[in-house]
């Protein structure tokens, strides 16, 4: 009863940064609708979509539209709130706000300007489909969309082959058997999970190779929803000792000693002190020939 009763205090003036739901909208927190409540104006992505969220609980407030289209206009607006002690709320059409969402370009002008910034944690579809896809989770990289040119995506996945984590995209149903196509011609059939429709009515995961997902959605249409697709890490495949000295030449380039090595552990896998020794052998055969 306590815990509830703080829910309800009267809030800073600032900005909150609002997680909503991204389907089940009894994953709305206490807290969010205590401060949509007192929020004098609420940024929204799409009004009538934030509409129904607050008419569902009975809230009414000022909704004004701010999206990457009319950002140019509107955030001198919401600053110009802040500046005069208001309570601005931000959300996403569902989710946390930021992920793959509007309110970057918000949240550092309000913090630059010195203005009351917090976050309200609550509903998101990358936290989850890692959760559910039963892949790691220890070490994870959000990237977002993916190209939809097929040139630029294989780009991109290219870049994020050799990372030892889970990678975790957003992508929308027309292009999935097409993405899922490049990733296992790129990174091989690595085990994956397609999660779709998260905490609605029909939800869906889907886990298999990425080679075996392609295929089956290339056969079986296109599907519909909201769809976060999980690739798990490579193999844990030991890198050759050319591979090391290549990759710690390349990182003593541009950082120190210590930061070439943590970077370089989390590329290869390799034991840190393997490569803690084995960089400043290099770096000593760097100054010698340098005199």
């Amino acid at each position: 009863m306590e815990a509830f009763e703080k829910t309800d205090k009267k809030i800073t003036p600032g900005l909150y940064v609002t997680a909503t739901p991204i389907g089940n909208l009894g994953d709305i927190t206490l807290r969010a609708l205590s401060v949509l409540r007192q929020a004098d104006v609420i940024a929204c992505e799409d009004t009538r979509v934030t509409g129904k969220l607050l008419s569902r609980f009975g809230i009414e407030a000022r909704l004004v539209a701010y999206h990457d289209h009319n950002a140019d206009r509107v955030l001198p607006q919401l600053l110009d709130r802040l500046a005069r002690g208001k309570k601005v709320v931000l959300v996403s059409d569902a989710g946390t706000p930021l992920i793959s969402d509007p309110g970057y370009r918000l949240v550092k002008a309000a913090r630059d300007s010195g203005y009351y910034v917090t976050s309200l944690p609550g509903a998101s579809a990358l936290l989850a489909a890692l959760s559910s896809a039963g892949l790691p989770t220890d070490r994870f990289l959000f990237a977002g969309f993916l190209p939809g040119k097929t040139a630029a995506r294989r780009k991109v996945v290219e870049e994020l082959k050799r990372l030892a984590a889970t990678l975790v995209f957003y992508e929308s149903p027309h292009r999935l058997a097409d993405s899922l196509r490049d990733l296992g011609d790129i990174l091989g059939n690595r085990p994956a999970a397609v999660c779709r429709e998260l905490t609605k009515l029909y939800e869906e995961i889907r886990q298999d190779g990425l080679y075996d997902l392609a295929c089956h959605y290339a056969t079986a249409g296109e599907p519909k929803g909201e769809i976060v697709l999980v690739v798990g890490p490579p193999e844990a495949v030991q890198a050759t000792e050319d591979d090391l000295d290549e990759a710690l030449r390349s990182a003593l380039k541009k950082l120190s000693v210590r930061e070439a090595v943590a970077a370089v552990t989390y590329i290869t896998g390799r034991r840190r002190k393997e490569v803690y020794r084995r960089a400043l052998e290099l770096a000593g055969e760097a100054e010698e020939h340098e005199v």
